[in-house]
């Protein structure tokens, strides 16, 4: 199976993260939901909370 070479470069793609998470999903989650886990589809802007690493 031949290797993927990333979309994005690490700084565009912490750049959209970081946008979702503070347009998004911050206003939603922050309040009740410290220590949890957050993933965010940066393609979609879908994204899941959890308590560990594991969705």
């Amino acid at each position: 199976m031949p290797l993927r070479q990333p979309h994005y470069s690490k700084e565009e793609f912490a750049r959209r993260g970081d946008e979702i998470y503070d347009s998004q999903v911050r206003p939603q989650v922050e309040a009740n939901n410290y220590g949890k886990i957050v993933a965010i589809d940066i393609e979609t802007g879908g994204w899941e909370i959890d308590t560990d690493e594991t969705f």
